[in-house]
């Protein structure tokens, strides 16, 4: 397993771009981050280039998710603006080139039951996951806690379990955030028992907080032996809110490289 630095909050002393080389100077494997759009996707690909960091994840464009909004992709009156968003996808990650995409489910709208919410992201993750096959990149879908974003469609491990049987797409995998499953107080390696086989990508901070590991009370020495068991041997994404300074290697990669669990 290599790790991957989330650069949308970590590193966010620099400009975008520029994090991808603080990135790897601080040890990291790869890099993610959430929304890169902004960031013309050539500059972005020469600064992955120089400092020969991969790109492990972006995000499909979400629409209004992250003020408050219900997103694009659960939403049936959203379908043109769901088709546009996987379409600029598309476009941007040609020229990027990142492992996997994330299709963040979003939160269940005003009148639409849950039931037809979960068929319009099914199929819009099944076509995702047949656009990207194309460049060979893999398609996700996240399950993220209620309590940090109420409303949130797909909560648990049993829910993206739901999902993906629903989507039934060898290209379209779950991507599991161990932070958000302590969040709800879950059995964690319950869950990635369960999805064994089945994930995509994995992310992590420490709970309660959010912040770096170490900083709350995950075992993760507990939580990484379980995934080696499970059989993953992909990405972990650092997706956490810094509490110290990590000009220089943090502690805890130090510490994870040293018991071998990378």
């Amino acid at each position: 397993m290599r790790i991957a630095a989330n650069i949308s909050l970590l590193f966010t002393e620099h400009p975008m771009l520029e994090r991808v080389a603080a990135a790897a100077a601080a040890g990291f494997d790869g890099v993610e981050v959430q929304f890169p759009y902004e960031a013309p996707a050539a500059a972005f690909k020469e600064a992955l280039d120089g400092a020969a960091m991969p790109l492990v994840l972006i995000n499909l464009p979400a629409g209004d998710l992250m003020s408050g909004g219900a997103g694009l992709a659960a939403v049936p009156a959203c379908q043109a603006e769901f088709d546009k968003a996987l379409q600029e996808a598309l476009t941007y990650a040609a020229v990027v080139q990142p492992i996997c995409v994330n299709v963040l489910p979003g939160r269940l709208v005003d009148g639409v039951s849950r039931e037809e919410a979960l068929r319009t992201l099914a199929a819009n993750l099944r076509k995702a996951a047949e656009a990207f096959q194309v460049l060979g990149i893999r398609v996700l879908s996240e399950a993220i806690n209620p309590l940090d974003m109420p409303g949130f469609l797909i909560n648990t491990p049993e829910h993206l379990d739901e999902l993906l049987h629903a989507v039934d797409h060898p290209n379209c995998l779950a991507q599991l955030d161990l932070y958000h499953m302590a969040r709800q107080g879950l059995d964690i390696q319950a869950g990635l028992r369960l999805l064994a086989g089945r994930i995509g990508h994995v992310q992590f901070a420490d709970c309660p907080g959010r912040g770096e590991p170490g900083s709350g009370e995950l075992d993760f020495s507990a939580l990484l032996g379980e995934l080696q068991s499970s059989g993953y041997g992909g990405w972990l994404g650092a997706e956490y809110r810094v509490t110290e300074p990590i000009a220089e290697s943090p502690k805890w990669m130090a510490f994870w490289r040293s018991a071998q669990r990378l």
